[in-house]
């Protein structure tokens, strides 16, 4: 009977040691779910990065190309 009781008291501890290593091993990971990435537990204290406002149309300078090209058009025209 002594026998049997170590071996229960192993295989609990066996039990319990490898479900601590799966719950630590799944806990604060990032992870893919159907193709869409979850943040971890710890994205709230993440480093952020921070882009600066670009210009709020994006082909500025093409705008002022065409725009030069259009009053040297209206003037050769005069």
């Amino acid at each position: 009977m002594q026998g049997s009781n170590n071996q229960y008291r192993s295989l609990r501890a066996f039990l319990l040691g490898l479900g601590a290593t799966v719950a630590i091993g799944f806990t604060g990971c990032q992870s893919d779910v159907g193709g869409q990435t979850l943040p971890s537990p710890y994205y709230m204290s993440d480093d952020v990065q921070y882009f600066p406002p670009g210009p709020q149309m994006k082909l500025s300078r093409e705008a002022a190309a065409q725009k030069a090209y259009n009053e040297q058009q209206a003037a050769g025209q005069q």
